[in-house]
């Protein structure tokens, strides 16, 4: 599991330490860590040049400490300080000791940039001198190391409401912070520096978790045991979500997928081993149900909808179900078993009132306590909250599962594992994992150069990214 921590659990966990630790030890193991994580993207040291660009608060030290450590390895070093009269002193002075240099500007010749700015305390955009600063660093194709996350991003919420930096790398300290999964720090380093945290509430699935919870068959398992999944998507309009979603559970399990619909003709001719029906009144016993994609709004469509949300068995409402839900929000409020939404922004906005703001974990989480619903938040960066628990991440880290169909995709597999007896929020997290791995597979395919992906590629990219985990 990856845990993200709040800068307020960080400096909670350096206390000890600072406390334990002489004077001044703990910034130096933090810019060691650093400065050796520099060494690396340069390739090699001496003969290089860094410069770093130094803030007034502790990054501004752990930069100056690097720089230092690199000058002592061969690098020419200089530095550019924001505010002299708030520089770390300690830092400054073995800086000059070692031979770095004061400058006004980053040189023409630096092949590196360290950004001591703001620490994870921060807030706000790059001040004016530091906004020139990083203009030109830009404007010069410098590449920049970050100290801890990228300065004028915000720590809690990964927003930039002006200038900011953008690095090549971002190295941090002790444990991630949420920066690191909402938004582009390059490639992340973590620094061990002997901090002593306990898991956060804020964490992403790594493919070992999901590989820990996929349900996977067992010598007394048999079809039933495995988990029943109903699906009720698709229509006249629509038949395609229903072969998207119904495929996607199959592809994910072992067990069984039923299908109540008027696309069950187009899903049995993809999908022979369904068990599909005209409507729900026929569809026999399922562990838990799939509403909404493809379904339309009419009153055929809300009786599915209310027949699922009556029974006792994980229901996930996706795409038409949340238009639907929307504007009778109180079908959920005294569900015993899982309900699971998974809107996008603007169903989010059509559920909530308004659309998710800057603070996507907190807007989420909110809805999620408010509805006493599992509430997945779709995104390059996915959202899953449970009323009253953890808070779980997907970073995709790119975009080949923005297509067409593809939440459909997803409310399948989600669909099977909730079916399976997974947790709800566990449920989320690992489908979403899944999911994304599935659009990234299906997008380098055949090569490793990424090409335009669809839904259908993705839906059969599955079973693939599937076995590349388990």
């Amino acid at each position: 599991m990856r845990y993200y921590y709040s800068a307020e659990a960080i400096r909670a966990a350096e206390e000890p330490l600072l406390a334990a630790l002489p004077e001044g030890v703990l910034m130096r193991r933090a810019a060691y860590g650093l400065a050796t994580a520099i060494a690396r993207e340069l390739g090699a040291v001496a003969g290089k040049n860094v410069c770093a660009v130094v803030g007034s608060g502790d990054n501004g030290g752990d930069a100056l400490w690097a720089a230092t450590f690199l000058r002592r390895r061969g690098a020419g070093a200089s530095a550019v300080l924001l505010n002299p009269d708030k520089a770390h002193r300690k830092a400054l002075a073995a800086f000059l000791r070692a031979g770095g240099r004061i400058v006004e500007t980053v040189p023409a010749a630096t092949d590196l940039v360290i950004d001591g700015v703001v620490g994870i305390s921060g807030s706000g955009p790059l001040r004016p001198n530091a906004a020139e600063v990083f203009d030109a660093v830009d404007k010069a194709g410098i590449p920049v190391v970050a100290v801890d996350l990228p300065s004028g991003v915000d720590g809690g919420t990964g927003t930039a409401d002006g200038p900011h930096v953008t690095p090549a790398v971002t190295v941090t300290f002790g444990g991630l912070k949420p920066v690191h999964a909402l938004r582009d720090c390059g490639r992340v380093e973590l620094v061990d520096i002997g901090l002593d945290l306990p898991p956060s509430p804020l964490a992403a699935f790594e493919a070992r978790d999901v590989a820990a919870r996929w349900p996977v068959p067992g010598p007394d398992d048999d079809k039933y045991s495995q988990g029943v999944t109903g699906v009720m998507a698709g229509s006249a309009t629509y038949p395609g979500a229903a072969v998207l979603c119904t495929g996607a559970a199959v592809a994910v399990t072992s067990g069984m997928v039923r299908y109540a619909g008027s696309a069950a003709q187009q899903v049995l001719s993809q999908w022979p081993e369904v068990i599909a029906t005209p409507g729900h009144a026929t569809a026999g016993r399922v562990q838990a149900w799939v509403v909404g994609p493809g379904l339309g709004t009419d009153e055929t469509a809300a009786a599915a909808l209310c027949f699922a949300l009556e029974t006792d068995v994980p229901v996930l409402v996706d795409a038409d179900g949340l238009t639907m839900l929307a504007a009778h929000t109180d079908l959920v409020a005294d569900r015993r078993a899982a309900t699971v939404l998974t809107p996008h922004a603007g169903e989010f906005a059509r559920l909530a009132g308004s659309p998710p703001g800057q603070d996507r974990i907190a807007d989420t989480r909110r809805l999620a306590d408010r509805l006493g619903v599992t509430v997945l938040l779709k995104g390059n960066v996915t959202v899953i909250a449970e009323p009253g628990g953890p808070v779980y991440l997907n970073v995709a880290g790119q975009s080949w599962a923005a297509t067409a169909g593809s939440g459909d995709v997803l409310s399948g597999i989600m669909g099977a594992l909730l079916a399976a007896g997974l947790p709800s929020g566990e449920a989320a997290a690992a489908a979403a994992f899944v999911h994304s791995r599935a659009a990234e597979m299906s997008a380098r395919d055949p090569g490793p150069a990424p090409v335009p992906t669809s839904s259908s590629r993705i839906l059969a990219h599955l079973r693939p990214a599937l076995g590349s985990i388990l």
